[in-house]
């Protein structure tokens, strides 16, 4: 499976567990690190447990990958490593504060979803 089928998979992953404002986003000519970002905001810090959860049981289950995750969702910010493909969870708040929106800006937007 390609890291485009994964990043989708994901997006849908954190579609069924209500995640908001869902950003799909090709950054495979901007860095060497990854070639997608996976952005999505969760109202609470169960909520974001929730997300992180769901991104790491369909990793597992669905690709056999194995997800290292860092950061706290006490703290407003999960992130979820897929390899190609990396995961970010956030509060609004810190969403709003570190906006990774805007620093890759250049990247190309595959799925927005409110």
């Amino acid at each position: 499976m390609n890291a485009l089928e994964i990043a989708r998979r994901i997006v849908n992953a954190l579609e069924e567990k209500k995640g908001e404002n869902i950003l799909l986003l090709d950054i495979h000519e901007l860095a060497n690190f990854a070639d997608y970002f996976v952005l999505c905001s969760g109202t609470s810090e169960r909520m974001l447990e929730a997300l992180a959860d769901a991104v790491c049981e369909s990793a597992k289950q669905q690709f056999s990958l194995t997800p290292r995750q860092e950061g706290y969702a006490s703290a407003g910010w999960v992130v979820v490593d897929l390899g190609d493909v990396v995961v970010h969870l956030f509060s609004p708040e810190r969403r709003n504060y570190y906006r990774l929106e805007d620093l890759w800006s250049q990247a190309k937007v595959l799925v927005r979803l409110q």
